[in-house]
């Protein structure tokens, strides 16, 4: 009898998990959501003024030849005078508005 309990022992503390996790943080990450646990890290504002080519043709539907387009087309009074000037699309535009500012001088 004690063999045969033996390994249904085993199955359910290995089904069931330690009582005590050694990790900590661990455990709390496996109580989040798993769209709270794949959340893009918060990336500072590209400034259209400043930002070079490179960061810039980073950002989605963008890449080289916007990116020049924009660099080119400083300065700019707000950031939607992408679109009214005819630099990017309305879709490209509304994939990175949130990602972009365009600073004023002071």
């Amino acid at each position: 009898m004690k063999k045969a309990l033996l390994p249904i022992v085993i199955l359910i503390l290995t089904l069931v998990g330690p009582a005590f996790p050694a990790d900590k943080e661990a455990t709390a990450a496996t109580k989040m959501p798993i769209a709270v646990q794949k959340a893009p890290v918060a990336l500072e504002k590209l400034d259209l003024h400043t930002a070079t080519e490179q960061p810039l043709s980073q950002l989605p539907g963008i890449g080289d030849v916007r990116s020049k387009a924009i660099i080119k087309g400083r300065p700019y009074k707000a950031k939607d005078e992408l679109v009214e000037r005819k630099i990017l699309t309305q879709s490209v535009y509304d994939k990175i508005k949130d990602q972009v500012i365009a600073k004023q001088a002071n």
